[in-house]
């Protein structure tokens, strides 16, 4: 077995195990508290999420000291993340692809539909509480996206040719990403003895990314990160918890 082939067999393990934080080198850029972009692209941030709030949350008020800042350009960790990015590129199958095409959208449905733990998940409860949660994770991905404004890897490097429609938006961190983990917290509270099932279906929500070419391996570690800080903010919060316990009448 070539080199490249053992390698990429090892890739799914390496994206659900590396830590959320990469490690110092000579270019990278590193986040010690809050995130702290060119003054200029921070405040394009903060106008844009004074119109794209969330439903419990307020992107420019949370700690996000927890997610990393994006790496920088030819920096070691933005090198390997091309080089992930190709070998799943030449090895990856039609199959694979096709799912990944399945998860353009991102919502509950797409990502737990098949597995999800209610009676109805359609009951209007249910619904509208993951609505509202969609809503704190797609205003909190954007607000950093337009701090970071990460081109998507086939912007950058024309060698990367993805198995999905080219999106539009910046890259860093993965919305993807960050929602299927987000829902797959509560989940997982909701049903501990699920837990498991639940963050792996988030974890593969995740890789179809990469997979597809639309992100690198960095923008989902970014994703993941962000969404564990987003349920600890809302973990604190009454008025989350209060709608979150009320699920639990809907559950099978």
């Amino acid at each position: 077995m070539s080199k490249k082939l053992a390698r990429l067999f090892i890739l799914p393990l390496y994206l659900l195990t590396l830590p959320f934080f990469l490690s110092a080198s000579a270019g990278d850029t590193v986040l010690q508290g809050v995130p702290v972009p060119l003054p200029s692209a921070l405040s394009a941030a903060e106008e844009k999420s004074s119109s794209s709030s969330g439903y419990y949350l307020t992107p420019s008020s949370l700690d996000l000291s927890a997610v990393p800042a994006a790496p920088a350009p030819g920096s070691r960790a933005d090198l390997e993340d091309f080089e992930t990015i190709f070998a799943w590129q030449q090895y990856r199958t039609a199959a694979q692809c096709a799912a990944a095409r399945e998860e353009m959208s991102h919502n509950f449905q797409v990502f737990f539909g098949a597995i999800d733990p209610f009676y109805d998940d359609q009951a209007p409860e249910v619904k509208s509480f993951f609505k509202n949660v969609e809503k704190d994770s797609t205003a909190a991905h954007r607000y950093l996206k337009d701090v970071y404004r990460r081109d998507r890897p086939f912007l950058r490097d024309a060698r990367v040719k993805p198995c999905l429609p080219r999106v539009k938006g910046y890259a860093y961190p993965s919305g993807h990403t960050t929602m299927a983990r987000l829902f797959a917290r509560i989940l997982s509270d909701l049903v501990p003895s699920r837990a498991a099932e639940f963050m792996a279906r988030a974890d593969e929500a995740a890789l179809n990314r990469l997979i597809g070419g639309v992100h690198h391996p960095t923008d989902l570690q970014a994703g993941k990160a962000l969404a564990d800080a987003l349920y600890a903010e809302l973990r604190a919060l009454p008025s989350f918890n209060s709608d979150m316990d009320a699920l639990r009448a809907h559950l099978r």
